[in-house]
């Protein structure tokens, strides 16, 4: 058996998202029967100092010769770096992105890809132009989980999708969380909203789906309406989204499929942590497949089929294991001990793809990212939602 082949990562930003990737990524491969590659992280960079990103690569664990940089231009100069994890918010990632594709790096950039699908596209322009691997970070697609249930789906077994029921919400009291307008989540200024950073995980469980499990060559973009509520606090983000898509497919294949996907800041998929209610229903005329929130990580899922036959799931995170004293988790949430996030799913896969010669993910194109940004699109033409020119520009280098 082959060596496993080491991908050298640099990590560009230093926030919560950040940490609980790096701290994935740094999690032996074997542990979730992986084999063919391993990471590294050599380097990460924060834009507010040095010693920043020095105690971030110090509390996530990493070598002691991982180089520290203050700023991101620095980082993407870094000749041992093979591929960059963009962790900015989304209203950065243009810039972020562009900037290591300009420097000729491989970029894995979290979600959502960018603001709007004009930058998408000119960012898959650019890896093309370069030659380079660039993937959106849609660590949900990458999940034993969904591979199962788009799998089952594939098979045949509930029959061609009809109807598709995705929610991903939070009831959050943003007026009393939020209180100064200025974080991600509601600020103009970093694209804020519930649909660029909660709906996402509702239209990727729409396509991941009813679009991505059609043939290639059959694939189709969907028909779009939808409503909006605007956040009352700076009338400039969605508090609460609704889209309804339809899905044009052959009578062959079951005909139009439909979709609704909703997000919201204001109410829960789950009140109080409810984990008994289903986020997703996946229909079809011989059952339908239920995931259980969050959409973003979900651990189980529920196969329900009409001649009663009921498979219920479990799908618990890998990682070091009981014992190891190690923790992982999300902006102040931690799981149990040893168990991983479930980020390091995608970074296998981009780690997979470079030493493949693979230029984009396998489960989702950069076509597909970008069509799911032009719904986005669609959904805030529709609602009225414009972002502030600086972040929705295709123009670089612009200072955010």
């Amino acid at each position: 058996m082959s060596s496993p082949k080491t991908i050298r990562w640099g990590i560009l930003a230093t926030g919560a998202i950040a940490v609980t990737f790096t701290k994935d990524l740094l999690v032996d491969p074997k542990t979730r029967g992986v084999a063919h590659v391993k990471h590294a992280v050599v380097a990460a960079a924060s834009s507010s100092s040095k010693s920043r990103a020095e105690q971030f690569l110090k509390d996530c664990g990493c070598p002691a010769d991982a180089q520290a940089y203050g700023s991101y231009d620095e980082l993407v100069k870094d000749p041992n770096i093979d591929i960059v994890y963009v962790a900015t918010p989304h209203s950065h990632h243009y810039q972020n992105a562009m900037l290591c594709l300009e420097a000729g790096k491989n970029v894995l950039c979290e979600k959502a890809f960018t603001v709007n699908a004009a930058q998408a596209k000119a960012l898959a322009d650019k890896a093309k132009e370069k030659d380079l691997f660039l993937m959106e970070a849609v660590w949900t697609r990458y999940f034993p989980l969904s591979i199962y249930v788009r799998d089952v789906i594939t098979s045949g077994r509930i029959g061609p999708v009809a109807r598709v029921l995705a929610d991903n919400s939070m009831a959050s009291n943003p007026e009393a969380t939020w209180s100064d307008g200025k974080h991600r989540m509601v600020n103009p200024d970093l694209a804020g909203g519930a649909l660029l950073d909660l709906g996402i995980y509702s239209l990727t469980w729409v396509f991941q789906t009813l679009y991505h499990t059609q043939p290639e060559n059959a694939r189709k973009p969907p028909a779009v309406l939808a409503v909006m509520k605007s956040y009352d606090a700076t009338k400039a983000a969605d508090e609460t989204t609704t889209i309804v898509l339809s899905f044009p497919r052959s009578a062959e294949a079951g005909g139009d499929a439909h979709a609704v996907a909703t997000t919201s800041l204001r109410v829960a998929t789950a009140p109080g942590g409810n984990g008994d209610t289903p986020g997703i229903r996946i229909q079809g005329p011989k059952g339908e497949i239920q995931v259980f929130p969050p959409a973003f990580r979900p651990t189980r899922t529920k196969l329900i089929l009409s001649d009663g036959t009921i498979e219920d799931k479990s799908w618990l995170q890998p990682g070091p294991g009981k014992g190891s004293g190690w923790y992982n988790g999300f902006a102040g949430g931690k799981n149990s001990e040893g168990e991983g996030h479930g980020m390091f799913w995608e970074a296998d896969e981009a780690a997979t793809a470079l030493v493949e010669g693979r230029k984009e993910g396998k489960y989702e194109g950069l076509a597909e990212s970008i069509l799911i940004m032009e719904v986005m699109d669609e959904v805030r033409k529709q609602g009225g939602l414009h972002y502030p020119e600086k972040i929705e520009t295709t123009q670089f280098p612009v200072q955010l």
